[in-house]
């Protein structure tokens, strides 16, 4: 599916620019507005759109009526809390200046929970194989302004674009302490409204041995797995499963080194 590159209804000369240089940085048509509604857009121009607003880019997918767009989500409020009580930091156990890999950043959520752990000594590593979702995301990272106490850990997040096994065959063994997964859940969690515009475009690709082969070469403490409670998928693929009640989700863990204490 193709993607074009417009603008709000009204837009202001710097909005003109800038949906221009974003045409050109990603070599994507750029299709004036003229009033058009999204769903006529979708229908004349059969395209999925990127639309630049005055202080955000939106993402429409083909039949999607509400947009993707970057916000630090559940980040906002984890990220006030001890950070090392914060359940995937827990489990993970996630040290300032660890090496962390998001293999699938989706908002960055939980890359942004990393981030404000590992501190400026760390580094933290999204990949999202949705060249479009991964450039919104960035450019979220890069100018988002709402949340002055995640600004730093924004900054420090760099976005692959990229599925997480190709990068993986990259990495040299043992080259990153965290590796983190949340494939889409093959169960939709209906509160997880959020996520609604990420059904279609978004990589639907289920864990897989290879997948779990490679981070487990990968990584130096521990390979995460975020999952359904309902899955199979950590007894599959010999993840200790962390129970978390009253919750639709668990955590799995792998550890890499002799410290079983799960």
């Amino acid at each position: 599916m193709k993607t074009v590159v417009t603008t709000a209804y009204r837009p202001t000369s710097s909005i003109m620019e800038w949906a221009e240089r974003i045409s050109t940085e990603l070599s994507l048509q750029q299709v004036a507005r003229n009033k058009r509604s999204i769903e006529k857009m979708h229908a004349e121009e059969s395209a999925d759109l990127l639309i630049c607003l005055k202080e955000r880019l939106e993402f429409y997918p083909m039949g999607k009526t509400e947009p993707f767009f970057f916000h630090p989500n559940s980040a906002a409020f984890r990220t006030k809390r001890p950070i090392e009580q914060d359940p995937l930091i827990a489990v993970s156990r996630l040290e300032p200046g660890d090496i962390f890999l998001d293999c699938t950043l989706g908002l960055a959520s939980d890359s942004l929970v990393a981030s404000q752990r590992v501190g400026e000594s760390g580094r933290v590593i999204g990949c999202e194989s949705h060249p479009i979702l991964a450039y919104v995301v960035q450019q979220g990272l890069n100018h988002y302004h709402g949340m002055p106490h995640l600004l730093a850990a924004m900054k420090r997040i760099e976005v692959v674009s990229t599925d997480a096994i190709s990068y993986l065959k990259k990495r040299e063994s043992k080259s990153i302490d965290v590796i983190y997964m949340d494939p889409m859940f093959t169960e939709e969690i209906i509160e997880s409204s959020n996520f609604s515009a990420l059904r279609g475009p978004a990589d639907r690709s289920q864990l897989t041995e290879q997948w779990v082969r490679e981070a487990k070469r990968v990584a130096r403490k521990t390979v995460v797995l975020k999952a359904h409670f309902r899955s199979q998928d950590f007894e599959q693929f010999g993840f200790v499963r962390r129970v978390r009640p009253n919750t639709k989700f668990h955590y799995g863990v792998i550890s890499m080194t002799q410290e079983n204490d799960y």
